[in-house]
């Protein structure tokens, strides 16, 4: 959205925007400013500090994503069935070449020998079907929002190049798509999990159209319940949303997830001949994006 409007304003001609996340080497905290003489030390995890609670309140997000299920009605089993066909979502569209043309082979070296090449997602593979029903929720007793239908915690990084259409023209640059609309909204912090049911409004009314004019959708499954819910507040068909599966099955890593459903969605409409495409994703302290773009490929 940034790069967007930089253009628009004529600020830039040319912008590369996007997103990465490690969370593999995210550091644990210590304050050790100054030597800890006796007593025990205590030791923060990175990812739960600054990236799964809320920078208010210190609620954690899963404990919202429990308010989300009970709020908007969707039992465990609901939660658990969206899960498994987000994996198989992913898998068929491994299994198609459907993520062919998105993903760039990343050489990882080694202590020894040739890098490893990899050239495709590996979250998808790690499930077992078997055991969504023995796990137990860690946010709340009896409660539904579980590791098997929440998002993991991986590693990941997308871009986009974005360009005005007079310097695409001069560079004989054919465009995948452009942008017809973009939204923010926001709303209490702990029901950040259905702020895009806000932003995805807003952007549809910018670009003068409805939700029946959308041909496919991207909603960030942080938790399998934020698309469940999104969805069913905004009446979409779920045969519609995140059809090459999504967070939970692909990997949520926090600063890479918005730029990657846009990627996906740019090349979904490609590969279906279809027009238009939205992306919706919630962020923590209560706020989420949305943007509508058009496939001109």
């Amino acid at each position: 959205m940034f790069a967007a409007q930089a253009i628009k304003l004529g600020d830039a001609e040319v912008v590369v925007a996007g997103g990465m996340e490690s969370m593999s080497r995210v550091p644990h905290y210590q304050y050790a400013r100054v030597a800890t003489k006796y007593a025990p030390i205590t030791m923060l995890d990175g990812i739960m500090e600054d990236g799964l609670s809320d920078a208010q309140d210190g609620s954690i997000m899963g404990s919202c994503a429990e308010l989300c299920a009970e709020e908007h009605q969707f039992s465990r089993e609901e939660q658990d069935e969206y899960a498994m066909n987000s994996y198989k979502r992913s898998a068929a569209a491994w299994e198609s070449g459907a993520f062919k043309d998105e993903i760039v082979p990343v050489p990882v070296p080694q202590r020894r020998g040739d890098a490893l090449l990899v050239m495709e997602d590996e979250e998808y593979k790690r499930v077992d079907f078997d055991k969504f029903g023995q796990l137990k929720s860690p946010f709340k007793k009896d409660g539904s929002v579980t590791a098997a239908n929440a998002s993991t915690l991986n590693d990941g990084a997308s871009a986009l190049v974005l360009m005005s259409r007079e310097k695409a023209e001069e560079l004989g640059l054919k465009p995948l798509a452009r942008i017809i609309s973009y939204a923010d909204a926001a709303k209490e912090a702990e029901r950040f999990t259905t702020a895009p049911s806000l932003a995805m409004p807003k952007a549809l009314k910018k670009a003068g159209l409805n939700v029946d004019d959308i041909d496919y959708f991207e909603i960030n499954e942080a938790f399998s319940v934020v698309a469940l819910a999104n969805a069913k507040i905004l009446g979409l068909d779920l045969a519609k949303v995140n059809t090459r599966g999504g967070a939970v099955s692909l990997g949520h890593p926090l600063g890479n997830s918005g730029s990657r459903i846009l990627v996906t969605l740019l090349h979904t409409l490609k590969q279906n001949g279809a027009k238009y495409g939205m992306a919706g994703i919630c962020n923590g302290g209560g706020g989420a994006s949305a943007m509508i773009v058009e496939n001109l490929a």
